[in-house]
């Protein structure tokens, strides 16, 4: 497969030449022609001065020449070593040159395991946060209204956003069945037992009793028809008529006469039976079996009707309105609490180095889980993007950012070579004389 092919199968940066790779090239184009001009130009001098030592034109033009001669042999030497690095000098496959494109995948591995190493251990993590000192920072941005009013809007929007990305029949259906769930496993006769009992101790109910007296009296007396038809109408067919009514009408004043006096009376023996009926019934509700029972089968039928099921389940559409609504209002409560809760957090982190030291450790520990879980990983992540690289397009892009600087090596390499030539030369001429 070419390099074309895997440059479209494995698309990304580094297997595309921009523009501003382009002009880094034309640049490197502009020192190599610079540095070649040197080696050109030290080959010239060394053959115009070979040519006049041996015209005999005297002891200078062996200093040069050997200068010039040194100065190639530096200009070859640092020309092959950097081409080497990108590529096969002269296209000639010789050993260990075009590192870059033949090492790349071994180059990604090294990097890595380096990365791993140095970057990614638990003391490194740990040493390096300790040093930063998040909490305390974090503490004094937070304790800024403005920059907690920031954080607010921002917890704000994500949470409209959660909210209307959620689908309403997904939420319905996980909220009744967890609701579902957890009212069936959880016994409801003792709490309600407890609770009754508290109620009745402290008399609460009264108030349920002089409701329920007050209705009972105003509806006999607005339907004394009723009642009296509802007594007549249970009478035996053989009982004259005005006696089926008298005995109507002296039921229907004993009934009236009666839930006056519980109405009217707060001492009303009827009264104290209710109040020792609910204190009975509150203790058999925590201690007897079978009024335990009797609930839990009454707390399955309810929950198991669908009506129950529905306002469960339509309990979160009013929810959900109610959070967006309060999360779009900058002065709702929610926002209002958001932003106090922020700024007293924010200012107790800054003052405490008790709490600075707990949030420091907890952010340490979520890093240096996160670092020893998901290292390999990491390290994979830079193994792989490197091996996707297509290898000419890599080369040529790592030329293009530093192939300028390296040509300033063959640049020296001549300099260097020249003046360590004419040295040599001229200590063993002293040395020789």
């Amino acid at each position: 497969m070419g390099a074309g092919a895997a440059r479209r199968r494995n698309p990304g940066p580094m297997n595309e030449i921009s523009e501003s790779d382009e002009v880094k090239r034309r640049g490197v184009r502009r020192m190599k022609l610079f540095a070649t001009g040197l080696l050109a130009l030290a080959t010239v001098v060394f053959a115009f001065a070979r040519w006049r030592e041996a015209s005999g034109a005297g002891a200078w033009a062996g200093y040069v020449a050997a200068a010039a001669e040194a100065g190639m042999v530096g200009a070859l030497a640092d020309w092959f070593a950097v081409t080497a690095l990108f590529r096969h000098p002269m296209g000639l496959p010789i050993p260990h040159t075009a590192i870059i494109p033949t090492k790349k995948d071994s180059f990604g591995r090294s990097l890595g395991d380096f990365v791993g190493e140095n970057f990614l251990s638990e003391d490194v993590i740990r040493g390096r946060l300790r040093a930063v000192g998040i909490a305390s920072r974090l503490g004094g941005w937070l304790s800024d209204p403005k920059h907690a009013e920031r954080v607010t809007q921002e917890l704000a929007a994500a949470l409209r956003g959660a909210l209307t990305v959620l689908r309403d029949s997904d939420v319905q259906a996980i909220v009744g069945e967890a609701v579902t769930r957890r009212a069936n496993a959880q016994v409801v006769a003792p709490p309600i037992g407890r609770m009754l009992d508290r109620v009745v101790a402290a008399g609460g109910h009264h108030r349920v009793v002089d409701l329920v007296c007050v209705r009972a009296h105003d509806w006999l007396v607005e339907h004394q028809d009723s009642v009296m038809e509802a007594v007549t109408g249970g009478a035996p067919g053989w009982t004259p008529r005005f006696v089926d009514r008298r005995v109507g009408e002296r039921v229907y004043k004993e009934l009236l006469r009666f839930v006056t006096e519980m109405r009217d009376w707060p001492q009303h023996p009827a009264r104290g039976a209710v109040d020792r009926f609910l204190a009975d019934f509150a203790t058999e509700l925590r201690s007897d079996p079978d009024t335990m029972a009797r609930v839990e089968r009454l707390k399955g039928d309810v929950l198991a009707r669908p009506e129950v099921q529905e306002l469960i389940e339509s309990a979160w559409g009013a929810v959900r309105e109610m959070v967006v609504a309060a999360a779009e209002d900058p002065d709702s409560e929610l926002r209002r609490r958001a932003r106090a809760a922020l700024l007293s957090f924010g200012e107790r982190m800054a003052a405490d180095p008790r709490l600075q030291s707990k949030v420091d450790g907890w952010l340490e520990g979520a890093a240096a889980y996160v670092v020893t879980t998901y290292r390999d990983e990491i390290t994979a992540l830079i193994t792989d993007t490197v091996a996707s690289w297509d290898a000419e397009q890599t080369s040529r892009k790592i030329e293009a950012n530093v192939g300028r600087d390296l040509q300033f090596i063959r640049i020296n390499g001549t300099v260097v070579g020249s003046l360590a030539g004419l040295v040599i030369y001229t200590v063993s001429r002293a040395v020789g004389g």
